[in-house]
């Protein structure tokens, strides 16, 4: 297996980055293992629900220790293309960097930050808005679409911010895919953006909540996929040159093809 970790994090923009929150699910398998919940400790050895900046401190702590992971995570990793172009943005750094200007979510709630801002949002017919990965789907939701059911803006709005704090904090210990480039070195562990919906529904759900079914089933599917040596083949979906471009910009959704 390439892996030694496999992840899976149903994620959530709710309230503010230290809530503690039932929507933040993370499972975890080690090596062929079946996923398991993984849960913060409180002091006293009580079992706590996750907070963003905790997922966040914990794949730091991952990607610091000898462990090679993979972990999908359910939110956007970037905008379309037309958001770059509207604001002069040239890589995906530099995105990053702007985003955290304009809507720093890792110090406040989505729904303060939203209050009065935003100068960077989607077009005027943001709900049409899309990128190239999202079109590839049946059921994605403009990143930019607040408030519709299975809508996808809260939580990737509160969620970039901890892409950038990872990635200043391990540096090249972590392939952001695509970003770093569409082949993943040997020995390197791998942040990607996933879609529970591909994946959910080939797992029975034995009990699960809503939310810990898609962490389950993206652990899952990353495990086995894993196993069968064919996941390093999700890495290269079949893109033209042109496609490759944009979606170096937008990312890419692990499992689309």
């Amino acid at each position: 297996m390439i892996f030694d970790l496999h992840i899976g994090i149903d994620y959530s923009g709710q309230k503010t980055p230290t809530s503690r929150l039932k929507a933040l699910q993370v499972f975890a398998a080690y090596d062929d293992e079946e996923p398991h919940s993984f849960r913060t400790l409180a002091a006293e050895g009580a079992h706590w629900n996750w907070t963003r900046e905790k997922i966040a401190d914990w794949l730091i702590e991952q990607a610091n220790s000898k462990t090679t992971f993979i972990a999908g995570i359910d939110h956007g990793f970037s905008f379309p293309l037309s958001y770059f172009q509207r604001y002069n943005l040239q890589s995906w750094q530099s995105f990053l960097d702007d985003f955290c200007q304009h809507w720093p979510t890792h110090e406040r709630s989505v729904g303060d930050v939203r209050k009065g801002n935003p100068p960077r949002t989607g077009s005027k017919d943001e709900k049409d808005e899309f990128r190239l990965t999202d079109k590839w789907t049946s059921s994605a939701k403009s990143v930019f679409w607040f408030g519709k059911q299975g809508q996808v803006a809260m939580s990737t709005h509160a969620g970039i911010p901890w892409l950038r704090k990872i990635r200043q904090e391990v540096g090249n210990k972590v392939h952001f895919w695509p970003f770093d480039g569409w082949t993943v070195a040997k020995g390197r562990s791998v942040i990607a953006e996933v879609y529970p919906s591909l994946v959910r529904r080939r797992y029975p759900k034995d009990g699960r909540t809503e939310h810990q079914q898609e962490a389950y089933a993206v652990a899952r599917w990353l495990t086995e996929f894993d196993k069968r040596k064919i996941l390093d083949r999700y890495f290269d979906p079949p893109l033209t040159d042109e496609e490759r471009k944009v979606a170096n910009l937008e990312g890419w959704i692990l499992g689309v093809s």
